[in-house]
């Protein structure tokens, strides 16, 4: 269906309304009954309790001929069984690299492709759903549950962590202790700042869901693209230039576990995500709105 069928379509119907056409609550709906999202709820639901088991079994983290020798060290495992809020923060940090990306790249990259894929996407145009609109709805609902997977599991960790570690202040890894009232808002700027810097996975899968019929291709080629920025920033001979690279700061949420809070990192990691970010929501946008659907 071409724009200039949808915009005769919307010429001739009296009363019509754009806005009232696929609203947020029905997407979501439609979003929350799909297994992938059980699934992967269940998936990031459980990970406290896998690693309780972990250091149940394995011992105190950081202990042994490894913690020993690391001296005065502290990293956050050294200290993860400190306070449910050292358990929580343990539990993002092990899974903000990779495991975290996951459930982004999944519910932002498989939303338009998976109406291609079950032919139904030309029939939502023909509602008439307007195009900016059908993405706008859907990267809207996507956001949001990939906002919800990350409060999903600090928020399961904490609880888990108060029943099997007990409620305290959060040990920094620089040693010292925040103030009990004090270590919610700071792990709430935690989340707030691994959402923001996985908005780059967001666009690159919303982007790809656009241009194929293919679900697993828009995951996948994101989820491959965030591994290769990764390993660009690991390659120390581009110097300053991993800076421009999201991945470069994708840990600067650190600083946030500091006596003294430190903005400079999370500052900067946040506009590298939001420019590219938007510059990819935009290509998606136009490339959809000239796109000729078929399926």
């Amino acid at each position: 269906m071409s724009s200039a069928t949808e915009l005769q379509a919307l010429a001739d119907a009296p009363g019509y309304h754009p806005r009232r056409t696929l609203p947020l609550r029905v997407e979501a709906m439609r979003q929350l009954r799909r297994r992938r999202t059980l699934l992967m709820g269940g998936v990031l639901a459980a990970l406290p309790f896998i690693l309780i088991i972990a250091f149940a079994v394995g011992g105190t983290p950081g202990g042994g001929e490894g913690g020993a020798g690391a001296g005065s060290r502290i990293n956050l495992m050294d200290v993860a069984t400190e306070s449910a809020a050292n358990f929580a923060a343990t539990c993002l940090f092990v899974s903000a690299g990779f495991l975290l990306v996951v459930p982004v790249a999944l519910f932002c990259g498989d939303t338009v492709a998976s109406e291609a894929s079950w032919s139904s996407l030309r029939y939502l145009l023909a509602a008439p759903v307007p195009r900016a609109r059908l993405l706008w709805s859907k990267l809207v609902v996507a956001l949001g549950f990939s906002l919800a997977a990350m409060v999903l599991l600090p928020l399961v960790a904490l609880g888990a962590g108060a029943a099997a570690y007990g409620w305290g202040p959060l040990k920094l890894p620089t040693g010292g202790a925040l103030a009990t009232t004090d270590t919610l808002p700071r792990l709430a700027l935690v989340v707030a700042f691994v959402f923001v810097s996985q908005l780059v996975t967001a666009g690159l899968a919303f982007w790809l869901s656009t241009k194929t019929d293919a679900p697993l291709g828009a995951v996948g080629g994101a989820v491959g693209l965030t591994i290769v920025g990764n390993v660009l920033d690991a390659v120390t001979a581009l110097g300053t230039w991993r800076e421009f690279l999201p991945a470069h700061w994708q840990f600067a949420w650190a600083d946030a576990l500091q006596p003294n809070l430190e903005w400079g990192g999370m500052v900067k990691g946040a506009a590298v995500s939001v420019a590219y970010a938007l510059i990819l929501f935009a290509l998606a946008f136009r490339g959809f709105s000239r796109k000729d659907i078929v399926s």
